[in-house]
């Protein structure tokens, strides 16, 4: 483990302490700040990178991309109505050849992802935030009740209610993914490459001030400096942070350095792998 690993493992095994502890979350925010800033220096180094790479998450404006560059430790925010606007509006300036998604891709036909059951592993205390991707003829259904129906025929799971809240952006990737674009698309899920990134899951809520400054230092431990803007019409800092840990991932897969669960993937009828990239 290199020195820049170790710092992030230290500093998020601090804010879990506090946290667990019971600190209010102002607290844990504050001393997580400080971490990153000695993680960082106040000036992280740049993220080891020969070409430019993207992550992206889903937000109510529609994707918000973060945007990592070589010699660039500051992510670049980008959003856009659309995954294919987006990786278009990035592309007319970024040669990207990678992008990362935090959604499902390669959805089943009868039965549950290996991918999802993975990466509830790897997030010990925090697995509820991976949710059981549906089938592909239950996200084709007109309303969560018909979809429960058809997904318990075929698998015998009932569908939660994020897993069809965000039916129209599974769609929508799928599709694009389907149409054959110009880069290589990878499935991330922005949990998993935190505790990754930081030696373990992060304890703090993602949408808590306690969160936020956690995550911040384990960026910031990683080389990634404060993103250009954390919030904006439509897009909020967890889904900024969320797009900046895809990009990380992103990132690993260029230099080498990522794994998938599973690996080799899953493939369903659409021919699409099915694994998330860690």
């Amino acid at each position: 483990m290199g020195a820049d690993e170790e710092q992030a493992v230290v500093a998020a095994e601090v804010v879990r302490r506090l946290a667990g502890a019971g600190f209010a979350d102002q607290v844990v925010a504050a001393v997580a700040e400080l971490l990153a800033a000695a993680a960082g220096g106040g000036s992280p180094a740049p993220v080891e990178l020969t070409e430019p790479v993207l992550g992206v998450d889903g937000c109510p404006a529609g994707w918000v991309g973060a945007l990592l560059e070589p010699g660039a430790p500051r992510p670049r925010v980008v959003v856009a109505a659309t995954i294919a606007q987006l990786v278009e509006t990035v592309r007319e300036n970024a040669a990207v050849r990678v992008v990362g998604i935090d959604i499902p891709i390669g959805l089943p036909d009868d039965t549950t992802r290996q991918a999802d059951a993975l990466a509830r592993r790897a997030l010990p205390g925090k697995a509820s935030s991976v949710f059981t991707t549906l089938t592909r003829a239950a996200y084709a259904a007109p309303d969560r009740a018909t979809a429960d129906a058809v997904n318990r025929g075929l698998s015998g799971q009932g569908v939660g209610a994020q897993a069809f809240a965000l039916r129209a952006k599974i769609l929508e990737v799928d599709a694009w993914v389907r149409s054959h674009p110009t880069v290589e698309v990878l499935e991330v899920h922005p949990e998993v490459s935190f505790a990754a990134m930081a030696g373990a899951p992060l304890a703090p809520g993602k949408k808590t001030d306690a969160g936020r400054a956690a995550r911040l230092a384990s960026l910031a431990a990683a080389g990634i400096a404060r993103p250009s803007v954390l919030e904006g019409r439509g897009y909020a800092a967890d889904d900024v942070l969320d797009a900046c840990a895809v990009a990380w991932t992103v990132a690993r897969r260029v230099a080498g350095r990522s794994h998938r669960l599973p690996d080799p993937p899953e493939v369903f009828s659409d021919g699409i792998p099915a694994a998330i990239t860690v």
